[in-house]
């Protein structure tokens, strides 16, 4: 997300630091990147995501999810500017059977969603002036994540075996950028934002099966790929995901009448992305 932010187009100048120019784990790095660019508003896209290894790593997950949040708020309340968080759909349990909205409590199942769960508590202790804003299932044409994760095995392989019974909303990184950047600019604009935290994401939902599926009917070249729909309890991982982590998207809508683009589209522009990349 953040190399979307980075090439976004803006109205005002965006000072994108890569963790080589800023590891917000450290205090004292985050208060001297203050310093050297007196910044309006700061957007917090890092973060570690590694769900799995997460379990093996909590203190790395637990640094920069909760402390490096921490850090950007101190230091955002310091400087008395806001501060848009990114956080996660897997800060919910999955138990309940229609979608989440933001008041419904927090339980997360593994490390990297306490994490996150974690870091959305203290941007809200330490600075009034905060948007959280929980996604799901991200996917762009940087980066690693689950499209192009399904491109690489299915070029490995002739069958493919996909989790079938977890429910959520792929989201285009691209969208996210421009919904985060359309509130900074309102901001900035001194239009009023509503801070708080929010629900975004691409629609409509499916499962890690029917995104695999489209994945495979819009990129070119898989015509020969068998892929069959199995359950959670067949594809044990080291953490357990949320069963149903769609969310419900109402009040950002509302609020700031952000649309719910329709994946599949993204789906298509990431896939021409990459294929133009030789990827």
């Amino acid at each position: 997300m953040g190399h979307e932010l980075a090439i976004a187009d803006s109205q005002h100048k965006l000072i994108p630091l890569s963790r080589d120019q800023l590891d917000i784990t450290v205090p004292e790095q985050v208060e001297n990147a203050f310093a050297a660019h007196h910044p309006d508003i700061v957007i917090n896209a890092a973060a570690y995501t590694q769900v799995d290894r997460a379990e093996l790593e909590p203190e790395l997950a637990f640094a920069i999810n909760r402390d490096g949040a921490a850090n950007l708020a101190t230091a955002c309340k310091s400087a008395n500017i806001p501060l848009l968080h990114v956080s996660t759909d897997y800060v919910y349990d999955g138990s309940k059977q229609g979608a989440w909205v933001e008041t419904d409590p927090v339980a997360p199942l593994g490390v990297y969603g306490e994490s996150k769960a974690a870091g959305e508590a203290a941007v809200r202790e330490a600075l009034e002036a905060h948007l959280i804003l929980r996604t799901s299932w991200v996917f762009s044409a940087s980066g690693n994540n689950f499209v192009k994760t399904m491109l690489r095995l299915g070029r490995e392989r002739h069958e493919l075996s996909i989790v079938a019974d977890q429910h959520g909303c792929p989201t285009s990184a691209r969208n996210i950028a421009a919904v985060l950047l359309e509130i900074a600019e309102r901001h900035l604009r001194r239009e009023g934002v509503e801070w708080g935290t929010y629900h975004y994401c691409n629609a409509p939902a499916t499962t890690w099966f029917g995104f695999a599926r489209e994945i495979f009917r819009l990129a070119p070249g898989f015509e020969g790929l068998e892929i069959h729909p199995i359950e959670t309890r067949d594809y044990p991982t080291p953490a357990r995901r949320p069963v149903n982590s769609v969310l419900d998207c109402t009040r950002l809508r509302q609020k700031f009448g952000v649309p719910q683009p329709n994946w599949r589209r993204e789906l298509e522009w990431v896939l021409d992305s990459l294929l133009e990349k030789g990827a």
